[in-house]
């Protein structure tokens, strides 16, 4: 296994131009040009909460709305994820967090099976926070999921502050993507009894 669990990812087309990079080592620094602001603000809770470096630069057609560019970052940043866990020998594989905010609770759970899978129990009240349709919520870690080949499981316990709920889930993300793809020393090999994930 590489030391420098990095990755670069780019995706252009006629809707979106994205260029993203992430260390999964890092502590938690990020530069972001992402045209889509409460989207920025997620992101850079999820650098800082789950202490992943993050560079990324999104722009899109937000003049249509912000689908297209919300749904194309969480294909990148998945992409960029599943490639900087690497062969994934030696790293504990599941992580979950259950993570209060103010009235909200949410537990985020996952498991770096490569079979990707969203579980999504959660309501966002408010169809709008701000400019951003709550909608793409969903959409984005439907992406990243997928694209991570990840298992990810979404709780939302209780809550009514729209904000809240949406900013618990991405730090719960963020500290159980942390905790999977921590090195434990005393796994040999792939954390799996089929011997690869």
């Amino acid at each position: 296994m590489s030391n420098k669990r990095t990755a670069a990812i780019e995706r252009k087309t006629r809707e979106t131009d994205i260029s993203l990079t992430i260390s999964l080592d890092g502590t938690g620094q990020q530069e972001l040009d992402v045209q889509v602001p409460f989207l920025s603000h997620m992101l850079e809770l999820f650098s800082k909460h789950g202490l992943f470096d993050l560079e990324i630069r999104g722009h899109g057609d937000t003049e249509v709305d912000d689908h297209h560019t919300t749904e194309d970052i969480g294909i990148c940043l998945g992409q960029a994820f599943r490639e900087a866990v690497g062969d994934k020998a030696g790293i504990k594989r599941y992580g979950s967090m259950t993570l209060p905010m103010d009235e909200t609770l949410v537990t985020v759970a996952v498991d770096l099976s490569d079979r990707p899978h969203l579980e999504w129990k959660a309501e966002i009240p408010s169809e709008k926070i701000g400019t951003f349709d709550t909608e793409n919520v969903h959409e984005f870690f439907w992406k990243f999921a997928l694209e991570a080949r990840i298992n990810l499981h979404i709780i939302v316990h209780h809550g009514h502050n729209s904000h809240h709920i949406v900013e618990a889930m991405f730090k719960a993300l963020a500290r159980a993507l942390d905790e999977a793809t921590q090195i434990d020393p005393r796994i040999q090999g792939v954390p799996s009894t089929k011997g690869s994930l």
